[in-house]
Parts: C-alpha cells; structure tokens; sequence
C-alpha cells in the first residue's frame, strides 16, 4: 500500500498555492531602461520588441508609468553618439552628460525611485571595450582610474546603487575606496560578479550600438564553460566591499546563481538578458510557445536557483499579470 502520495499536495489549486515554495514579487524586479538624446524619441529596438530606446523627456514619462505600477527600481543605460566617444571614456564623467542628466532628473522628479548606474566604458568608449586599449590589449588598472571617476559622478547626481559591469580586477575595491573618499558612504554597489562572455547579449548591443570595434570580451569577461571560477570572481568582491553580487545572463547559469547563493550571505542579483527576452518574444510572436507561461517559469527558475534580485526586461508584464491576478 502506498502511504506517500505526492500528488495528494497537487489536487487543487489552492492545496497547490498553499505548498509553493518560490513566488515572485514585484519588489524582486529592476527594470532596465535605456536613454538616448533627442526629444520625444521612444524608439523600439527591433530585437527587443516591446522595449524603446527613449530621449529623457520620454524616459521620464517611462519612469512615471512604471512607478505606478508598483515597479521602483530602474537600471538605466546610455546610448550615445560616435562623435562623443574617446579612448577614454571622458564623456562618462563629464558634467551635464547625457547619463549623468538623466540620473539627476530622475532623483528630483522621483526621489522614491532607486537607481541602479552602470559603471563601465563601453557606451563611452570609441574601442566598444570596458577597459582603456593599448596594442589590442584591455589595460586593467588605467581602467580602473576612468570606473572611479565614472561612480563618482554617478553618486554626485544620485545614484543609489553603482553596478560596475566592467569585470576588470580590482574594480569592487577601488570604486568603494573613491566613493568613501568622496564622501558617498552610502551609495551601494552592485558588483557584476560572474558575467560571462556570452552570445546572449546581441540585442542590448543593439540598443546601445556599444559592441567591440575589435576582438571580443573574452579577456575580461568569463567562459561559459567555467563555474567555479565564479567563486573566486565572488570572494574577491565579496572581500572588496560589494553589496550585492550579480550573474549574467541568467537562465544559462542557474547552476552560478545558486552556487553564490550557498557561499555568500550577501542579495545575489541576476539579469535576465536581452537575449533571453528576444528569444520568448520571438517564439511567443510566432505562435510557437505561449509567451506569458514561458516567461513567468523562465523568472521563477531564476527565483528558485536563488537570485533575491533579478534585472528584466519583462518588469513591466510581472506588474500587469500581478496585478491581473
């Protein structure tokens, strides 16, 4: 005779409710949005449907629209012109830039919403690398000099959390000793902990027209085919004074996100790519996969494996079928 029945916890919808053991929740969502210059341009990316490049004054209303759905926390991402950018980055930090405006518009329009800035050279940079490049190769430390004075100015026009997507060595240690100096002791730091040299990327390179001029990322970024290596990536930042620890992309590496997860007691963040959002949208849009079903099993997989924060795109539909429901 059988005395476990597994399927006894299953009968009923809410039996089922009662024994989930994930459930998302708005408050785990940053949404990643994306600026550019001009007026009244929301511009969708052809290979992120449902996503927009927007100007500022767009972007605002975005922002807007987003808070009341119950969505407060935003990642922002520039998009600039080739004509800006340098070898060094310098538009990164100078006063009154695209970014940094865009930062200290938000925070006086809407001080209840928390930025999460993206510290790194490749929108600014006239190589499309994260780093300073000499003779092909990606100058670790002369980089690390541009990513403080990048989190810096962050900071100065208010920015809750700076997110260095950079992965070069010593990052997490020298912007939190930059930001000390300047006197942001409470601005929180993101570290891009385990970000892999992915193929998962191509549509946000879309967006932000920010892919390599030369080679790739393979450098700075890690091999997918790499997992313990993200231990070490971790405990460095984890001893460098990083808040949070993020992995990217997401659904390739569950595997990552619950490794950290067991080894550090720090929020474990991860981001649901471009990538990985083209790719439900494409088949939802072909009608080969039902599109909301996949996405929401897509965020839980990510819940469960242990991320307490995840970066997606799908923000926006989490809030409306939520909300449904």
């Amino acid at each position: 005779m059988l005395t476990r029945r597994p399927r006894r916890n299953r009968q009923s919808a809410t039996i089922r409710q009662l024994v989930q053991e994930t459930h998302l929740h708005l408050q785990d969502f940053i949404y990643p949005v994306f600026v550019t210059e001009g007026t009244q341009q929301p511009v969708e990316i052809s290979s992120m449907p449902g996503i927009y490049r927007h100007s500022l004054d767009s972007l605002l209303k975005e922002i807007e629209s987003c808070l009341e759905k119950g969505i407060t926390a935003f990642a922002p991402f520039p998009q600039l012109p080739e004509a800006k950018k340098d070898k060094y980055a310098q538009e990164s930090y100078r006063a009154g830039s695209l970014y940094l405006e865009t930062i200290r518009q938000i925070k006086a329009r809407f001080p209840e919403a928390c930025l999460f800035t993206d510290v790194a050279m490749d929108p600014y940079s006239s190589d499309g690398h994260d780093g300073i490049v000499e003779a092909g190769t990606i100058l670790n430390d002369e980089t690390l000099e541009v990513l403080g004075k990048m989190a810096v100015a962050q900071a100065q026009a208010g920015a809750d959390v700076v997110a260095p997507s950079d992965m070069m060595d010593g990052r997490v240690g020298y912007l939190r000793a930059a930001l000390d100096q300047a006197g942001f002791q409470q601005v929180a730091i993101m570290a891009y902990t385990a970000k892999y040299a992915s193929a998962f990327y191509g549509p946000f390179r879309d967006a932000l027209d920010s892919a390599p001029k030369s080679g790739d990322k393979k450098t700075y970024q890690m091999d997918p085919a790499n997992q313990r290596e993200a231990l070490i990536e971790a405990e460095l930042d984890f001893t460098e004074g990083a808040d949070f620890m993020m992995v990217k992309p997401a659904l390739a590496y569950l595997d990552v996100i619950s490794l950290l997860k067991q080894h550090f007691d720090i929020p474990i963040a991860a981001y649901n790519v471009s990538g990985e959002y083209a790719m439900i949208k494409a088949a939802a849009q072909n009608n080969w996969l039902d599109g909301e079903r996949i996405m929401w099993e897509s965020l839980l997989s990510i819940k469960r494996a242990g991320a307490s924060i995840i970066l997606s795109y799908f923000a926006k539909e989490v809030a409306d079928l939520l909300d449904r429901s």
